[in-house]
C-alpha cells in the first residue's frame, strides 16, 4: 500500500502567480481594449485599429531586434538615431543624391526604392557591426557604447542632410509604407511576416537557443562550447538590420525622412519589449510577447490620443509603466528562486 501511494503522482495546484506572469501582458491588453471600446466607441472602427497596427508597424520592427538584444542582457539605445540616419541614406539613394531632394514627379531621378532599401539595411548593419565590435572587442558596456552611438548617429544624420528633409518620392517607393494588401497595410505585413521568421529563429534553431543561453548564464554557455562574443555581437547586427528595415518602411510610409524621425523611439521599443516579457537581465523572452507589448503600448497611445490626454502626460504613462514592468520581473525572478 505505502509503495502505491508512492508511486502516486502528486497533485498540481493551480498557480495564478505564474499564469499570470505569463499571461499578463495578453491579459492587460485585452482589458485595455475593452476599457477604450466602453469609452470612445470609435476606437473600435476599422479605420482606428488599421491605424494602430501601421503605427506599431515601425516599432514593432525595432523591437523584434532588440529582443535579441535584450535576451542577451544587452541594451540599444540608438535604434532611433540608426534609423534617422539609414532614412536619410535610403532617401538620398532613392532621389538620386541630395541636390533634388524636393523634386516631385520626375521619374528619371533616383536608383530605384531595390537600391534604397538596400542602403538603409546596409547603413543599419553597418552600424549594428560597428558596436557590436566595440562592446566584445574593447568590453565597453552597451549602455555606453549605444548612448555614444545615439548621439553620433544623430549627428551625423543632421550632417548628411544639413538638417533638412528629403521628400517625394515615386509611387512604387511610397506603396512600401502606403500599400495595401487585401485592405492589410503593406507595413503590418511587414512586420507580422519578420515577426514569425523570428520567433522561428529563436525557438527552432541552434542560434537561438546560444541566444538564450548567453542570456541566461555568459560563463555557462562558454563552458558549453558556446561563442559569446560571436553571439553577443550578431544580435547587435540583427538589431542593426531591424532599423535599417524600419528606416526604409518608415520614409516610405511618409513621403518623407529627415534627421529627427526615431526619436524618442528607443523608450517606446524598449518598453513593448519589457512589457512583453522579455526580461532586462537576459535569458526569457518570446518574440511572440514583443508582439503583444508593442499592440499594448500602440493600443494605450491610441486611446489616450482619442481621449485627448496631453502628449507629456502619455510619455509618464509608458515611463511608469516600464519601471512597473522591470519591478514585477524582478519580484517573479525572486519568487521562482524561492520555490
Amino acid at each position: 500500500m505505502t509503495h502505491a501511494n508512492a508511486a502516486k503522482p502528486q497533485e498540481r495546484h493551480f498557480d495564478a502567480f505564474s499564469f499570470l506572469a505569463r499571461f499578463a501582458p495578453l491579459i492587460f491588453l485585452l482589458l485595455l481594449m475593452l476599457v477604450f471600446a466602453i469609452i470612445e466607441p470609435r476606437f473600435l472602427s476599422s479605420i482606428n485599429l488599421f491605424n494602430v497596427m501601421r503605427q506599431v508597424s515601425i516599432t514593432g520592427l525595432l523591437a523584434i531586434g532588440m529582443t535579441f538584444v535584450i535576451l542577451t542582457a544587452g541594451i540599444d539605445l540608438s535604434v532611433g538615431s540608426l534609423l534617422a540616419f539609414a532614412g536619410l541614406v535610403c532617401a538620398a539613394v532613392a532621389k538620386g543624391g541630395l541636390q533634388d531632394r524636393f523634386t516631385v514627379g520626375d521619374e528619371t531621378l533616383g536608383y530605384g526604392w531595390p537600391l534604397a532599401a538596400l542602403a538603409a539595411i546596409l547603413v543599419g548593419l553597418a552600424g549594428g557591426a560597428i558596436q557590436g565590435v566595440a562592446i566584445t572587442r574593447l568590453k565597453v558596456p552597451a549602455f555606453v557604447v549605444t548612448l555614444g552611438g545615439m548621439s553620433v548617429f544623430r549627428g551625423a544624420a543632421l550632417l548628411f542632410a544639413a538638417g533638412g528633409p528629403i521628400s517625394g518620392f515615386q509611387p512604387d517607393f511610397a506603396w512600401w509604407g502606403q500599400g495595401r494588401i487585401f485592405s492589410v497595410p503593406v507595413p503590418v505585413i511587414i512586420f507580422l511576416f519578420c515577426a514569425v521568421i523570428a520567433h522561428i529563429v529563436l525557438s527552432y534553431t541552434r542560434y537561438g537557443r546560444k541566444v538564450y543561453a548567453v542570456g541566461g548564464n555568459q560563463e555557462a554557455a562558454h563552458l558549453a562550447g558556446v561563442n559569446v562574443t560571436a553571439v553577443i555581437w550578431s544580435v547587435y547586427i540583427i538589431m542593426g538590420f531591424f532599423a535599417g528595415l524600419g528606416a526604409f518602411v518608415l520614409s516610405a510610409r511618409l513621403n518623407s525622412a529627415e534627421a529627427v524621425a526615431g526619436t524618442g523611439y528607443e523608450l517606446t521599443v524598449i518598453a513593448s519589449v519589457v512589457i512583453g516579457g522579455t526580461s532586462l537581465f537576459g535569458g526569457s523572452g518570446s518574440i511572440f510577447g514583443t508582439v503583444i507589448g508593442a499592440l499594448l503600448i500602440g493600443v494605450l497611445l491610441n486611446g489616450l490620443v482619442l481621449l485627448n490626454v496631453n502628449s507629456y502626460i502619455q510619455q509618464i504613462i509608458i515611463g511608469v509603466i516600464i519601471v512597473l514592468a522591470v519591478a514585477f520581473d524582478t519580484f517573479a525572478k525572486s519568487r521562482r528562486r524561492r520555490a
